[in-house]
């Protein structure tokens, strides 16, 4: 049937933008206002009494230049842990204060009035034109120890900034100031600290800011390291007993620091911090990874043997992410979009060969001997290859479901356990298979560690930047593939897309008996073992030593 009445098709146009304008929650607004003049944001974060768990939060934005609104975000989630926690829940008292001067009279102290929650994240505050300025109040209640939470009590205060910041929406990208106002003999230290007494910094995006977790208290210390003509700093936050052991930590991460650096090359960074603590009371042992630092939770003493060497193998593994996630990143990781669940595809090699890495540093920095990395490799094996969705799922859908797999919580019943696998051990026995059979085939010419730096170089130091946030571009999955074929000079995409794609058994056997290794397979739901092969041949066995060894 013909529509007989033209002026309605002619408004349709007009009514689907209205509609369209009228549907646009937070996030629209913060794609105008991306395209807006910069403001000039700056964050207090106080805590006067900590014996409440609440930080007190302060934001001042400058040059408004006449916008109706500023809207306030917090994260649904944070960048490193991905599964949605919505940090919200945990702010109360959110206000604002409009600026000093006709026609406000601020003499007797600002006035401050209630923001309009526009939603589960999202808080508005409407502006005046000749506004040019405003800042918003909250505070955060903030009592768990975590790389994903943040803690205020009377011992310390450990901020991640993902759970306490909010941020300018359509304004992330903009540079931010940030004071930290302590109690009394509390110090502040993060990895931009680089003066004693320093309460105040710098960054050049928001991203940057909350990506720098900071330790305030009195009863930590830190020691210093130089590799690569640059410092290297390791708070240790203790609470328990010791054994006099602080200072060998420091110098067993030296030897991992090394050890990385001769893999990877020249860090990109002016200095980077550990930020350790040993806390009995703490509800789980975490670590998590920043750009130029690291926060590694441990829950018992330093002491224990158990914990100690926890402690350093997950700064292993933290410290690989100076290179790959952080820098050398998938698509997805960064800038963010925090109203969403993270969407990448590419976390079996950001934190799955990152766990791989982590225990060959081990070794190569001689921390550990071979039989010790072999059992840990074999532990892994056994993990994947028994866990019943391991053959339901792929090592790339683990990477796009990591919302779903990555600590989160579920209070409906699922089936997760039974059809999914960890992207982290699922990554790592892809990364050693790899890694082996380029070896093996190309007769010791290549091997993953070159795939890993031509990779960083090409995608990271080489790219034009695709953002504010970073230099360099994120990868696509198939673009890291074809550079492994590329750079091993053996074509690799048969792997791929029956091991990372498809969810077939790596092809374990001719990788390992490639370096002169041998995989004993259990008889039922046993474990696997991996150990070496004497039957090899002398060129497999100078190639194991190589691969042991990081030498050529």
């Amino acid at each position: 049937m013909k529509s007989r009445d033209t002026s309605a098709r002619r408004r349709v146009p007009v009514l689907l933008f209205l509609l369209a304008l009228a549907s646009c929650a937070a996030p629209c607004g913060a794609q105008e206002a991306a395209r807006a003049t910069p403001y000039r944001v700056g964050y207090v974060l106080s805590m006067p009494r900590p014996e409440s768990h609440l930080f007190e939060v302060r934001v001042d934005v400058e040059g408004l230049r006449g916008a109706g609104h500023v809207d306030f975000q917090m994260p649904r989630w944070s960048p490193g842990r991905y599964a949605v926690y919505d940090f919200a829940k945990n702010v109360q008292e959110a206000k604002f204060a409009p600026p000093c001067g006709p026609p406000v009279d601020c003499g007797l102290g600002r006035v401050l009035y209630g923001a309009d929650r526009l939603d589960t994240q999202t808080w508005r505050v409407k502006t005046e034109k000749h506004w040019r300025s405003v800042t918003f109040f909250y505070k955060v209640y903030a009592d768990d120890l975590s790389g994903t939470f943040s803690q205020l009590d009377e011992r310390h205060a450990s901020f991640n900034g993902g759970s306490v910041f909010a941020y300018v929406a359509g304004h992330k990208q903009d540079a931010v100031t940030l004071r930290v106002e302590a109690p009394p003999g509390w110090k502040v230290f993060n990895g931009y600290t680089t003066r004693e007494g320093q309460t105040e910094f710098s960054f050049p995006n928001y991203d940057t800011m909350i990506d720098a977790p900071t330790e305030v208290g009195r009863g930590f210390t830190v020691e210093t390291f130089e590799v690569a003509g640059r410092p290297h700093r390791v708070l240790v936050h203790s609470f328990g007993e010791e054994g006099g052991r602080r200072a060998e930590l420091v110098r067993q991460i030296e030897k991992v620091v090394r050890a990385q650096v001769a893999l990877m090359g020249e860090p990109d960074y002016e200095q980077y911090t550990f930020l350790f603590h040993f806390d009995p009371t703490a509800r789980r042992g975490d670590g998590m990874e920043h750009l130029n630092s690291t926060q590694i939770v441990e829950t018992g003493p330093l002491s224990e043997n158990s914990v100690f060497n926890d402690a350093l193998g997950t700064a292993s593994h933290e410290f690989f992410h100076v290179w790959n996630v952080k820098r050398l990143r998938p698509q997805g990781l960064g800038p963010w979009d925090f109203t969403r669940p993270v969407e990448t595809r590419g976390l079996w090699i950001a934190e799955g060969f990152t766990n791989y890495y982590g225990k060959l540093a081990l070794r190569r920095a001689g921390l550990w001997d071979d039989a010790r990395l072999l059992a840990s490799y074999g532990m892994t094996v056994t993990g994947v290859e028994n866990a019943p969705g391991s053959r339901l799922m792929s090592a790339v859908e683990s990477s796009l479901l990591a919302p779903f797999l990555d600590r989160s919580t579920h209070e409906q019943r699922t089936n997760l356990p039974n059809v999914s696998v960890s992207y982290y051990p699922k990554g790592e026995t892809l990364a050693l298979a790899l890694d082996l059979l380029i070896r093996g085939r190309t007769r010791g010419r290549a091997s993953l560690d070159d795939v890993m730096r031509r990779a960083y170089d090409e995608f990271y130091l080489k790219s034009p930047n695709d953002s504010y946030y970073l230099k360099g571009r994120a990868y696509a999955v198939e673009e890291f593939e074809r550079l492994a074929s590329q750079t091993a000079g053996i074509d690799l995409s048969d792997f791929f897309a029956r091991h990372a794609h498809g969810v077939e058994q790596p092809p374990y056997e001719e990788a390992l008996a490639g370096v002169g290794l041998r995989l004993l397979r259990p008889s039922g739901a046993g474990a696997f073992r991996i150990e070496k092969d004497d039957r090899a041949t002398p060129e497999a066995r100078a190639l194991r030593d190589a691969w042991l060894t990081g030498k050529k």
